[in-house]
């Protein structure tokens, strides 16, 4: 895993500065888009702190406020290593139906498909995943070698932190407004009643 580390780095650190930057057409949302709370989750997909937060801080998000048209939502990608950029790259390969749905099986199944030493483990690890859930419409290996995709999620990565401040992740980020609090559904809860 740690060379996994290393070769990120080196990628991350070469990025360009003139890196495409239209985000927009991949960005991962739900809810309703005239909410008056905008929450961005910054998140990396080999993080267990990310996918505890999708385990037991999104379900009581989404029934109390997302599904009630009171907040949209922003899944935001901020890897971490290679295998999270990875994983990030085929999220934003897979069509708008597909990309939030698998986004939370990836976080469920976190512990399978992040095994292995090498980066090939994980990304037959990916496929895998992408064969059980039933995705069969995706070239995993261009998606994976696409670079547009690639400097698109770095770039946002690089933007992200600069504006942010981001040190770990999760990171969540309402109404453009850090959140620094310890992060559990009782205390976002409470940020989120006070701008509704």
């Amino acid at each position: 895993m740690k060379n996994i580390y290393l070769i990120f780095f080196f990628i991350f650190f070469s990025l360009g500065a003139d890196a495409a930057s239209d985000y927009s057409k991949y960005e991962i949302k739900e809810g309703n888009k005239n909410a008056k709370v905008k929450i961005f989750i910054f998140e990396s997909l080999t993080c267990p702190h990310c996918a505890d937060f999708h385990k037991n801080i999104y379900p009581s998000l989404k029934s109390d406020f997302i599904d009630k048209g009171l907040v949209q939502i922003y899944f935001k990608s901020f890897p971490l290593d290679l295998a999270g950029l990875n994983a990030s790259k085929i999220i934003h390969c897979l069509n708008n139906d597909n990309r939030l749905v698998f986004l939370h099986h990836l976080y469920k199944t976190q512990n399978q498909w992040l095994k292995g030493e090498k980066i090939e483990d994980i990304n037959n690890n990916l496929k895998k995943a992408l064969d059980d859930f039933g995705i069969k419409n995706i070239d995993f290996q261009k998606c994976i070698k696409d670079e547009e995709i690639e400097n698109l999620i770095l770039n946002e990565r690089i933007k992200a932190s600069k504006k942010y401040k981001i040190q770990s992740t999760p990171t969540v980020v309402i109404n453009e407004k850090k959140f620094d609090k310890p992060l559990n559904y009782k205390n976002l809860k409470k940020a989120i009643e006070k701008l509704i």
